[in-house]
């Protein structure tokens, strides 16, 4: 199968809304949800990756620190509130273990936010930029890589929205685990194909 090259907003909003059906846990504490993520999370082989930082409108003002960082198996994800939690050392060890692949879009950026918190060694990162460029895939944003791959269309509508609020809305967190979970579904796809 040859994908294109590129695709346009019109060819991507005629497609379905990605949809994760799967079950999503909000980590704000280390209790038993921090427990459950970590002991499915280092169960899996292949995780999806992504983070999430509260946008920032003034020119001069200093970048946000990361708000979130969403880790996705194939049927559960997990939403880590890193403003709450920060980053502990079971979390810090999974993104340092190699033996589990985590797959996610421009990762070196999420990764230098996430070391903000606490140091790590990074390991087992898979860029999915990367990946698609040797399938002939040109665009690099999840949003038109899904399409592309998956033939699938991911919302954007919460993406600038306020990631550090009290309390998450269930947009907000459909949309969080959906960027994780589609990463990891384009990087088996394509896995699939070589």
């Amino acid at each position: 199968m040859k994908f294109p090259p590129q695709i346009t907003t019109q060819q991507i909003e005629k497609l379905p809304l990605a949809e994760f059906n799967g079950k999503i846990v909000v980590v704000s504490a280390e209790d038993a949800n921090y427990k459950e993520a970590i002991e499915y999370l280092n169960s899996q082989k292949i995780i999806g990756f992504d983070t999430e930082t509260k946008p920032c409108f003034a020119a001069h003002a200093p970048k946000n620190r990361v708000a979130l960082l969403q880790l996705a198996g194939e049927e559960r994800a997990y939403i880590f509130r890193l403003q709450m939690i920060g980053l502990p050392k079971a979390l810090a060890e999974l993104l340092s273990n190699v033996g589990i692949i985590k797959v996610g879009a421009a990762v070196r950026d999420d990764i230098n936010g996430l070391n903000r918190y606490s140091k790590f060694n990074a390991g087992g990162f898979k860029d999915l930029q990367s990946i698609a460029e040797k399938f002939g895939i040109m665009e690099k944003s999840v949003r038109k890589m899904a399409a592309i791959i998956l033939d699938v269309r991911v919302s954007k509508s919460q993406q600038l929205s306020n990631w550090e609020s009290f309390c998450l809305t269930e947009a907000q967190l459909k949309y969080a685990a959906i960027d994780a979970w589609v990463c990891r579904q384009m990087y088996v796809k394509l896995l699939s194909m070589v």
